[in-house]
This record gives C-alpha cells, sequence and structure tokens, in this order.
C-alpha cells in the first residue's frame, strides 16, 4: 500500500477545525490541524501570554486493570509507581530489552488496581502489542485499548484555569500539576480533568467522551470572551522545544536509552521491582552521548538530523531545532558524545553544507515564572 492508499482517520474535532480555518495535515495517521489563522508564532504567543486550545484526540489511552496491574505497570516502565496516589500522574520511559525507549508515557492511578496509560499517537498500535506480548498467562491484568472512546482537549496558558473554571466546578480542577479528577461533569459529559500538558505553561486536559468534543470546545471559545485561540501541531512543537520537552522520535526513540536523552530521572534503577531494559542500562554503565541544548549564535536556522561539530571534529547529531517565538531566537537539542558536554561550549552544526555557529546551553530554554 502506497501513502495514497492509506485512509487517515479524523478525530471527533475535525469539522470543528475546518470551520475555525484550519490547515490540514497528515500526522501519525490522522488529519490534524498544523494551524490556523492566526499562524503558529501567534498561536505560540497566546499559550506563553494568555491561552490555547489544541485538540490532542489522537493520542493514545490504554487501560490497565487487576490484581497484578501495579507490578505488570513497574515491569513495563523504568519510573517506580509503587507509590503512586489515586488520582496522580506519573511520567516515565518505557524502554526496550537493549534500554532503547520502546515510548514515553503517562499513568494515572484512577483507583485500587484500576490505572490508566496515555501514550503517543504513533506509537499507540506498537505500544498495544509491545505490553500485550511482555503479559504473560500469570499476571492478573486486563489491558484493553480504549482509545476511540476517548477524546482529548488541552487548554494551556497563565489564563487557562481561569477559563476552565467556567465551565465546571472550581473543585473539579485539580489543585496540585500531574493530579486528575476522575468522573467530573462538563455540560452533562463524564469527563476527566487532568492538569498536565505538554507547553511548559499551567493548564489542563480534559478527557471526554467523542461527542463531548465539539460542545466542549465551542463553549471554551464561547466562554474565554476572545481570550482563546485555537492552536495546531505546529505551535505545541515549538512550546514544547521551548519549555525542553522530548519529542518521541527525536529526542528518543528506539536507539536511544532515556539516559541519553536526559530523562535519567525517570529511571529508577533502585526500584525494588525489575523492569524491561534494567539489565542493559546497568550494563551501559554512564551514557557515553547525552542530549544538550544549543542557541544559534550563527546566522540559520537548525533542524533535526544535522551534523554537530566542535573543534572541528563530529561528536553528534541534531534532534529537534526551529525558531523559538518567545525567546526570539533559533533553538536546538542535539545528541552528542558526553566528553565534550559543557554549558557554554561553541559547537558548529552543518546546515545544508554550511557551518552555523551554536552555544550550548540548558536545554529547558524557557521557564515559566
Amino acid at each position: 500500500m502506497d501513502d495514497s492508499e492509506i485512509v487517515l482517520k479524523k478525530t471527533p474535532l475535525y469539522d470543528i477545525h475546518v470551520k475555525y480555518g484550519a490547515k490540514i495535515i497528515p500526522f501519525a495517521g490522522w488529519e490534524m490541524p498544523v494551524q490556523y489563522k492566526a499562524g503558529v508564532v501567534d498561536e505560540h504567543m497566546a499559550v506563553r501570554t494568555g491561552a490555547g486550545l489544541f485538540d490532542i484526540s489522537h493520542m493514545g489511552e490504554i487501560s490497565i486493570k487487576g490484581k497484578d496491574s501495579l507490578d505488570f505497570i513497574n515491569y513495563l516502565l523504568t519510573n517506580d509507581y509503587s507509590d503512586i496516589e489515586d488520582g496522580q500522574a506519573r511520567y516515565s520511559p518505557m524502554c526496550n530489552e537493549k534500554g532503547g525507549c520502546v515510548d514515553d508515557v503517562i499513568v494515572y492511578k484512577k483507583g485500587q488496581d484500576d490505572y490508566l496509560m496515555v501514550v503517543n499517537a504513533a506509537n499507540k498500535d506498537k505500544d498495544f502489542a509491545w505490553i500485550n506480548s511482555h503479559k504473560t498467562d500469570d499476571i492478573q491484568a486486563d489491558v484493553e485499548d480504549i482509545s476511540d472512546s476517548v477524546a482529548q482537549i488541552a487548554v494551556q496558558g497563565p489564563d487557562a484555569i481561569s477559563i476552565v473554571e467556567k465551565i465546571c466546578k472550581a473543585e473539579d480542577i485539580p489543585e496540585n500539576y500531574y493530579y486528575a479528577c476522575f468522573d467530573r461533569d462538563i455540560l452533562g459529559f463524564d469527563c476527566i480533568i487532568s492538569r498536565t500538558g505538554y507547553t511548559g505553561e499551567d493548564g489542563v486536559e480534559i478527557y471526554c467522551p467523542p461527542e463531548a468534543a465539539a460542545p466542549v470546545w465551542e463553549k471554551l471559545i464561547e466562554v474565554s470572551e476572545g481570550k482563546l485561540i485555537p492552536c495546531g501541531l505546529g505551535a505545541r512543537d515549538t512550546l514544547r522545544l521551548e519549555a525542553g520537552m522530548p519529542l518521541y522520535g527525536h529526542e528518543m526513540n528506539d536507539d536511544i536509552s532515556p539516559r541519553e536523552a536526559g530523562l535519567g530521572m525517570f529511571v529508577k534503577l533502585e526500584k525494588e521491582a525489575d523492569f524491561i531494559g534494567k539489565d542493559a542500562l546497568v550494563k551501559a554503565g554512564d551514557p557515553k552521548r547525552g542530549k544538550i541544548g544549543l542557541k544559534v549564535t550563527g546566522r540559520g536556522i537548525v533542524r533535526e538530523g544535522q551534523d554537530v561539530y566542535k573543534d572541528g571534529k563530529k561528536v553528534g547529531v541534531t534532534c529537534s531545532g526551529t525558531f523559538l517565538p518567545f525567546l526570539k531566537g533559533a533553538y536546538a537539542t542535539a545528541l552528542v558524545d558526553a566528553g565534550v558536554r559543557e554549558l557554554g561550549s561553541v559547537y558548529e552544526v552543518d546546515v545544508r553544507g554550511r557551518r552555523v555557529e551554536c552555544e550550548q546551553v540548558k536545554s529547558r530554554f524557557y521557564k515559566r515564572a
């Protein structure tokens, strides 16, 4: 089957995107808005200074329930979920036996022996198959792909919470980051309201039935009184990069370990439970390469997959790169030899045959006050 024969999926908000003038592109098997009439820069700045609205219904959701669900999750993931509380969310890489990243996920504890795992859209089917392939007959856990029954809307930015409070009870919005309130009413629909996001700003992600997505979206626009604008994948990517958040397929993949990707704090080698990839990570020892942040000081914009040089020697390759609107400059992440990493170091990146000078900076380029 060639690309022209691939049938792309549409989220429950597809018609809304068309109504608001979105430019639609193929993404991870879906028809998704890359930007609206305002454009990527204005959408990005709206999230940094006000509020933005995102359709993230393409993300995957996997339910894991049963007596052995906690032990199974601890076996699948590098982070430790032994002490996770009801309503809490926790991020983790999911490794293969070589110590590379199958994906990075968020797991919510809904209650005793009841968990919700959120996975990347492009990896949903792969992740579901991976999880099931490691579930032996003696593991009492029911694993179900519930993605088709869940839509997701993200409201992000300094004004996000005050806007969302207009369509639900204030107490239904979690006070703390990486917590969620389950079974909450929004416009008569049963929803999850999660204090999470992928932009570096405060905000929520709303999980709702597919039929609720359009009414909730429109109501949010209405009650915001012009303070909330729709945002596409373009702004979502520039925002996450500006905030130093990794993207699967860029800062990590099946051949890049979480420790190389700068995610070592989410790898709990000391946890009691064994986990897939632990032996390989231990055997590898200190990573021989690692992620760095680059600020472009020369002329040009650095993109992914470009060679990085230091003192004339190739030392790595870029993972992501673009112009970041809030910081008003070009930035990139790169995976380079461990021995050359030092804040303030000068590198050159090969941009279509031309060397562009960059300076190593912290890879979390932006941090909200």
